[in-house]
């Protein structure tokens, strides 16, 4: 079976400045963000810990929790979730910066799990 590591972790709010206060006051995390408001989260566990983003809402439906799976094929991935009924919410989809590409799909419950190749 293909090792298939969280790779990802992104927070997503209506007030996302609030959310970059608390997680640093609470957890001592530090949050570089962008001219979008979107921050990259450094937890201070080191190079080998699990990346993450606190980011503002970019469309109705869209904040909570979510983690991203990082996948060797996007695509097979994606064709797999949905043969097991998963709804697509963000077709694939490459990043700025040569980052890699990302799918959004839901699990079982409507729960949105990122997909990362």
């Amino acid at each position: 079976m293909t090792n298939h590591p969280v790779a990802f972790f992104e927070i997503v709010s209506d007030d996302a400045p609030r959310l970059h206060t608390f997680y640093t006051d609470l957890f001592g995390w530090t949050v570089e963000t962008d001219e979008d408001g979107y921050g990259l989260v450094d937890t201070g566990a080191g190079e080998d810990a699990v990346a993450g983003g606190i980011g503002p809402s970019m469309a109705p439906g869209d904040t909570g929790v979510k983690i991203y799976v990082r996948t060797p094929a996007l695509e097979d991935t994606l064709a797999k979730a949905q043969e097991l009924g998963s709804t697509v919410y963000l077709e694939p989809m490459d990043l700025p910066g040569g980052y890699g590409r990302i799918a959004v799909v839901s699990d079982p419950d409507g729960n949105p799990l990122g997909l990362w190749a």
